[in-house]
Formats: C-alpha cells, sequence, structure tokens
C-alpha cells in the first residue's frame, strides 16, 4: 500500500499533534529519511512552546470589565469608537478567549510555501535589483561558467541558464539568493528597450506542481511553477500574459536541461 505524499499541512499537523496515530508515523519515518525538513519542524516546535510559554499568562488573565460584551454594546449605543480602539479591543479578545493552539500556529507558520514563495522572493529580487544601474548581478554573462559552479556547489543542483535570445531579451548576468527555504540562482535579462526580467530558481522540497501559477502584484507580472525538484519563477514589469510565452519557453529549456 503506497503512502500518501506528506503536504505541509501534515508536518503542522504533526508539530500540532493534531495528526491521527497511521499518519503520526507516516510523517515520522517522512522526516527521519529527509533531515533538513526534520529541522526545520524541529525548529517549529521550539517556537511552538516558547510562544505558549508567553502567552499562557495572558490566557489565565481575567477579561477586563472594559471589555465585557455587554459594555461594549452600551458603549457604542452612545458613539460609534475610533477604528483603531475597535482593532485593540478585538485583538486583546481573541489573545484572552481565544485557543492557544490556533493563534501560535498562525505565528510559527511560514507565510506560504511552495511555488507561493518562490514567487514572493523573485518578486522581492526584481524590486531590488532590477532597478540597480551600478551592480545589478554578481557575475556578468561572461563569467557563466563560474556562476554554474558557484550555484550547483550551493544548491546541490545544476542550474539551467535559459537562453531568451529569440526573444530579445539578452542574459546580463546573475548572483546567488539566500532564500528562507535555502540559495537560490536569481538570473536578469534586459532588452534594447531597458525591460529587465528577473529569473529565480531553486530547489523543491515539498511542492512539485507543474502547474505554472501567475503572479501580479501592482505594475510586476510573473509566473512560477515547479518541476524535476526544482522551482522556477520569471518576473518582469510586464503584464502575466505577455511572459507568459518566456515562462513557456524557460520550462521546455529546462526540462531539456533536466
Amino acid at each position: 500500500m503506497s503512502v500518501k505524499p506528506i503536504s505541509e499541512d501534515d508536518l503542522h499537523g504533526f508539530v500540532d499533534g493534531a495528526l491521527d496515530e497511521v499518519r503520526e508515523a507516516e510523517v515520522s519515518a517522512y522526516l527521519e529519511a529527509h533531515p533538513e525538513i526534520a529541522a526545520r519542524i524541529e525548529s517549529y516546535g521550539r517556537q511552538r512552546l516558547d510562544l505558549r510559554a508567553a502567552l499562557d499568562p495572558v490566557l489565565e488573565e481575567p477579561v477586563p470589565s472594559r471589555l465585557n460584551l455587554s459594555h461594549m454594546m452600551e458603549t457604542r449605543t452612545r458613539g460609534r469608537a475610533p477604528f483603531w480602539r475597535m482593532a485593540a479591543a478585538a485583538t486583546v479578545l481573541l489573545v484572552a478567549g481565544g485557543s492557544g493552539g490556533w493563534i501560535s500556529h498562525d505565528f510559527y507558520q511560514p507565510p506560504s510555501e511552495g511555488v507561493l514563495a518562490l514567487a514572493r522572493e523573485a518578486s522581492d529580487s526584481f524590486a531590488t535589483y532590477a532597478s540597480d544601474r551600478v551592480r545589478p548581478v554578481e557575475l556578468r554573462a561572461d563569467n557563466m561558467g563560474e556562476l554554474v559552479d558557484w550555484a550547483t556547489q550551493r544548491m546541490g543542483r545544476k542550474p539551467v541558464l535559459p537562453d531568451l535570445s529569440k526573444s530579445g531579451y539578452r542574459l546580463m548576468g546573475g548572483r546567488l539568493i539566500a532564500t528562507p527555504h535555502g540559495a537560490g540562482l536569481m538570473l536578469m535579462y534586459d532588452n534594447d528597450r531597458g525591460s529587465r526580467l528577473v529569473m529565480l530558481t531553486r530547489p523543491m522540497v515539498v511542492d512539485q506542481n507543474k502547474t505554472m501559477t501567475a503572479l501580479s502584484k501592482g505594475e510586476v507580472g510573473g509566473w512560477s511553477w515547479a518541476a524535476n525538484g526544482m522551482g522556477y519563477s520569471l518576473v518582469g514589469a510586464l503584464p502575466p500574459d505577455l511572459l507568459h510565452p518566456l515562462a513557456d519557453d524557460i520550462r521546455r529549456q529546462a526540462e531539456l536541461g533536466a
């Protein structure tokens, strides 16, 4: 009988002690076989214990009389309270009367995983380096051999350097990027009109989503996906529909080079 793939929800359920005995044993075996993930999950457990230790005294405190529901309703009839005061009261009520487990889960859970995390990292890299006119890349295109060796050593996988010249974009060079999920390789491209693109690639541990996911944040668009243990995200100051053919080209070249 095959074991159902371990998801990020399973990993967090393991930390919370919310899994049944069978699934808990499967996740435990998975973590023994993947020490790098086990180390991350262990850190979540420590954060959970620290957070509970900090919040337990708050949970034991009585709810202040001013936050009593009847008192708050009476106050509301006298006039609408400023928004910031209402928000602060709601926050205190949540901490004082809510479930410690749910609060802790929100604190220690990463903001996103898989291709969503990769898309955010690529977008951040674009915002940081694309506008840099002095040193947007660490190694120029004429040092790609050195960059590939450097990235292979840090990521444990040899990256593919896509050629986008048929679409009018030249490879400027690249640099290694530190992400919450390990080292990643950022490549930058530009065209004759000064438009720059950033492609970020790094190993993917959990998410193997081959479906391309669109990214749109203000004037920045992009596409992200994962295949064969590697994630890819192409980002630029263009609508996603204009970047889609370029992302498809990168995916084809990556599959050929895998």
